[in-house]
């Protein structure tokens, strides 16, 4: 009957699992089905599932999940295209403003615009790239 038990809690706790996703349940569920394997063979006392259970769910999310996590874990994804650009600085060629100008961005041209209306940079300005707002980017000084 124990193993029963066991079997049932070890399922209900894998499939809770699929609602957290950070394989800690999955551990756990996986550690209750280990000790429904031993208690029916072994028919052995509760005390002894428990500690079974114990060592298994130890074993288990200090050993394996953090190998799972780093085979199965995706990174962060890393921006890539104009979604980069954000952040980085580039070097005024003609002279920025609420209008237009252009900057020297990783080595291409582009058409260029002031965060700020009110502000004007002069050729030869290191700005901030703020967001690219269609062919143009959007350029701040900084502090």
């Amino acid at each position: 009957m124990a193993a029963i038990v066991w079997l049932v809690a070890g399922l209900l706790l894998a499939a809770a699992e699929m609602l957290t996703g950070d394989l800690t349940l999955l551990m756990l569920g996986s550690a209750a089905v280990i000790t429904a394997g031993v208690a029916g063979l072994t028919g052995a006392p509760l005390v002894v599932d428990a500690v079974v259970f114990g060592i298994a769910a130890i074993a288990l999310i200090f050993l394996v999940r953090p190998l799972l996590l780093r085979r199965y874990a995706t990174p962060p994804p890393t921006p890539t295209g104009v979604d980069a650009l954000p952040g980085k600085t580039a070097r005024v060629l003609e002279t920025i403003d609420e209008h237009g100008g252009r900057v020297k961005l990783d080595g291409e041209v582009w058409s260029a615009r002031a965060f700020d209306p009110q502000e004007h940079y002069p050729e030869g300005t290191t700005v901030y790239i703020m967001r690219i707002d269609g062919a143009h980017v959007v350029v701040w000084k900084g502090p």
